[in-house]
């Protein structure tokens, strides 16, 4: 079995939860009104940005990001999810970075391993993103974004859609809330209400 990406589960859950507290506060108010009635996974070829290959590519950063261990990770998050409603709402600016970035880091992958990223083994992504995000792989095939930028706003997205609310297409049945031991709000988007007295 392939190691964990980044760090041992124990110290990466660690990290993961601390970086949560900063991330979740950020995320929380992000395209609420855009994705009203739009909650559900998109059916396959339903993707509303993506196509079903840079889907298939974003969900495996994604999780190489986020490893599934004895919690969820990213891909039972639906965090390529997120990441696409995101893309098609608030976040429309980010289009071009995402096309550019995912077309490089094929282009990276094919000249490192001769495969595509999804086709490698957990240490060889690993190893690509490591590259990438410390500026180390190929200057010519990342002029605009620079690798480590690319890393860098999947990295964060991936965070956001892991953590942030359900509503807005990531924490697919509140799989963050659950690890980190949080109470699932009863209304959406808020906690704040009394202990029930028995």
């Amino acid at each position: 079995m392939d190691p964990p990406v980044y760090s041992s589960p124990p110290s990466r859950r660690d990290v993961i939860k601390v970086m949560s507290v900063a991330i979740g506060g950020a995320v929380a108010g992000v395209g609420g009104s855009a994705l009203v009635g739009r909650l559900d996974r998109p059916a396959p070829g339903g993707w509303l940005f993506f196509t079903e290959a840079e889907a298939r590519l974003v969900q495996a950063v994604a999780e190489q990001i986020i490893p599934a261990d004895h919690d969820p990770g990213a891909k039972d998050a639906g965090v390529a999810c997120y990441i696409d409603r995101q893309l098609d709402g608030p976040y429309q600016r980010f289009q071009p970075e995402y096309r550019r970035g995912l077309a490089a880091l094929q282009q990276t992958s094919q000249q490192m391993f001769a495969k595509p990223f999804e086709a490698l083994s957990a240490v060889d992504q690993t190893k690509l993103l490591r590259m990438l995000e410390s500026g180390r792989a190929a200057k010519n095939l990342w002029p605009d974004p620079s690798a480590p930028q690319f890393f860098n706003l999947v990295r964060d997205h991936s965070m956001q859609g892991f953590y942030g609310s359900p509503r807005h297409g990531g924490n697919r049945n509140f799989v963050s809330y659950k690890m980190l031991g949080l109470e699932i709000p009863r209304v959406m988007g808020q906690n704040r209400y009394p202990k029930q007295v028995t």
